[in-house]
């Protein structure tokens, strides 16, 4: 990809958002997208790969010819920021884009599919039902990016998605984008029956900035302690991610009785609930965003400087897609898993799947340290309390002298000498 040959009004966007070079991926991927290939696009969270596929397709847009590009997400949250960002660069283009997601009124979408938009974004549920309908024009479609690939071909959703590819034309371009869509190979293939170019940048990608692992040792029923505890440390705001929606509707209520600003993002949710999470989050009006794995995918929250596992994530792509929401585009972040002392092997064990250094750290004086408290053992503590063998003699004469009580003995002998009168 060169710079110099995007449009005229994409190269002054380009320095308006203050981008540098181009990443690896959007280098790799921007001819052979240009060209109509069919790509199975591999790279790092947080290395630009939703630019990396709509810079060139949206280029083989043709303004005013109705439905041509179709970009399936694996959440609404996704859907609306691909959505936001296609319409960045779009409007330069004078494209028009509409979101197609399940929780927002289909009549009112409907509608706004009589004006021919020439981008589409959403949900595969939302894109099927339409397609059923006729009211999405899928002969129409030219190009369709399945972004999170792997996450949409899972089950549950995976036979959605293959639903709205058999409404396609054969030769419609697919594209197939995630950190880890490799993991989905048998399926991408199953979906895709052209020729597909594979272009894994994982290993040269150098946009990701540096991210520290550690672990909290935290006795389970006091879970919600640590997390009310490091909602008050400085500079802190954090993602944090629970693996059952109970447990994170629980912890959320016992923020909010000690009066901490926090919000929750659920997919039981709808969309405006969800949508106001997350803007009083990239806001900073919210110092904890608490959620499942649905935001560990894609979301873009500039500068978050923490994610935190409530609970250790079932699988290494599940902590892979959590991470990747620090560290994007070069900036610093921090994961912190919280554990019980029976999860520290399991911990390990997805740490070395993917080859990242874990160290434990401690929450203590109002900060997070890299080196255990110092505390006073049971036995020392025994040692301050106990008196010397000195001071013991010391106090049994004290109150030897006491229990002696001389005046009583006085009396005692004078009433003696009355009873011998």
């Amino acid at each position: 990809m060169d710079r110099t040959k995007l449009p005229e009004c994409w190269q002054q966007r380009w320095l308006e958002q203050e981008f540098q070079k181009p990443t690896k991926i959007q280098e790799a991927v921007f001819e052979p997208l240009l060209e109509k290939k069919n790509i199975m696009g591999i790279s790092p969270t947080g290395s630009g790969k939703t630019l990396a596929y709509l810079l060139p397709l949206l280029l083989n847009v043709e303004k005013g010819a109705g439905n041509q590009l179709l970009v399936l997400t694996s959440s609404q949250e996704l859907a609306l920021q691909v959505t936001e960002v296609a319409r960045v660069w779009g409007k330069d283009l004078n494209l028009q884009v509409q979101a197609l997601i399940g929780g927002a009124n289909v009549k009112r979408q409907i509608e706004k599919l009589k004006d021919k938009p020439e981008v589409l974004v959403g949900t595969p549920g939302r894109i099927l039902e339409l397609m059923k309908l006729r009211k999405l024009k899928s002969h129409l479609l030219s190009a369709v990016v399945l972004d999170e690939a792997d996450q949409l071909l899972q089950k549950g959703s995976g036979e959605l998605v293959a639903d709205v590819v058999g409404q396609l034309q054969k030769d419609t371009q697919l594209t197939f984008f995630s950190a880890t869509a490799d993991e989905a190979v048998k399926e991408i293939a199953q979906l895709s029956q052209q020729e597909l170019l594979t272009v894994d940048v994982t290993k040269e990608d150098d946009s990701k900035g540096i991210i520290s692992h550690f672990y909290l040792r935290y006795p389970s029923r006091k879970k919600v302690d640590a997390l009310r505890r490091m909602a008050h440390l400085t500079d802190f705001q954090g993602l944090v991610f629970f693996n059952q929606l109970s447990e994170m509707g629980n912890a959320e209520e016992k923020l909010l009785y000690h009066g901490l600003s926090v919000a929750s993002l659920a997919s039981d949710q709808s969309k405006q609930m969800r949508k106001l999470a997350l803007d009083s989050f990239r806001s900073g009006q919210a110092v904890e965003l608490l959620t499942t794995d649905v935001a560990a995918r894609g979301l873009d929250i500039p500068n978050l400087p923490f994610v935190v596992n409530a609970d250790v994530p079932l699988t290494k792509e599940s902590y892979l897609h959590r991470a990747g929401r620090v560290g994007r585009m070069g900036k610093a972040g921090t994961v912190i898993t919280i554990i019980q002392d029976n999860q520290l092997r399991d911990l390990q064990r997805l740490a070395k799947e993917l080859d990242i250094q874990i160290q434990e750290i401690f929450l203590h004086g109002g900060s997070l340290q890299t080196e255990p408290p110092i505390h006073v053992s049971e036995e020392t503590e025994r040692k301050i309390r106990k008196p010397s063998k000195p001071t013991e003699k010391i106090k049994k004469t004290v109150v030897g002298k006491e229990k002696k009580k001389p005046n009583r003995k006085r009396k005692s002998q004078k009433d003696k000498g009355k009873r011998r009168k």
